[in-house]
């Protein structure tokens, strides 16, 4: 007979379910959670089959194509990680390479210099102190060069399933303020615990990748179509306006 792991108690003053989290998680209203429920339902059904949109075979491809994806787009990392994959196949090849040897498979997405070094020096971490795999906790990827919470969290919701927070980039950002899920000048760690406290648990890997879809193909930054789309009627206050940035 096996014993469930109990996931240690960080914060005990969360909503229970939530206790592990390192940051304090306000108990939402019920009706915001039955609207969280409804935006929820409204997106699944629109977009069923949305996944990161980061091409990757392994853990250690993910974590490299979101550390490379930072001011950048999936689909310009997409174009470049093929051949950086093919040449590097292992951690250990990034770790015994240099960071002058990845910058030409990089050089196209910005910053790369600085992209090439938290490539070359996280893989190295990894196989140095995590036996050439990628960590599977919050904490430990936090130590890694160029992982922040972003990035962890993609990692850890799409490689290993564990949703131990909610991504947040720069659509589901701006939706979850034009949705009504977060005061408007919420910062980007004031969103992820709003998203936490109104969304269940098993459901944040899904919602980021629901989320980025819609803010991709209608609630865009700029030239939305939000007054024309069923779901941002419901729940955008784009929706209000004349349907143009």
């Amino acid at each position: 007979m096996t014993t469930a792991t109990r996931q240690p108690v960080r914060t005990p003053g969360n909503p229970r379910g939530l206790r592990d989290l390192p940051f304090p998680v306000a108990p939402a209203a019920p009706a915001d959670k039955r609207r969280a429920r409804a935006i929820l339902a409204a997106l699944r059904e629109r977009y069923p089959d949305a996944r990161c949109a980061l091409t990757y075979s392994s853990p250690h491809e993910l974590l490299i194509a979101t550390i490379l994806s930072a001011q950048t787009t999936d689909a310009n990392v997409n174009r470049a990680t093929p051949a950086l994959f093919a040449r590097f196949p292992t951690p250990e090849d990034y770790a015994r390479a240099t960071p002058d040897e990845i910058e030409p498979y990089v050089r196209s997405l910005g910053f790369f210099r600085n992209k090439a070094r938290a490539v070359h020096e996280s893989m190295r971490e990894i196989v140095e102190r995590f036996g050439g795999e990628v960590p599977r906790t919050m904490d430990d990827l936090l130590t890694l060069r160029g992982v922040a919470r972003k990035t962890a969290n993609v990692v850890l919701g799409n490689a290993f399933g564990v949703n131990d927070g909610f991504v947040v980039d720069t659509h589901i950002e701006r939706l979850s303020k034009r949705f009504g899920l977060a005061p408007e000048d919420s910062s980007v760690a004031e969103v992820e615990r709003r998203l936490c406290a109104l969304f269940r648990r098993d459901a944040w890997t899904d919602l980021s990748h629901m989320l980025i879809a819609h803010g991709r193909a209608v609630c865009k930054a700029r030239g939305w179509t939000c007054a024309n789309d069923p779901i941002c009627r419901r729940f955008c206050v784009n929706a209000r306006g004349p349907g143009r940035s």
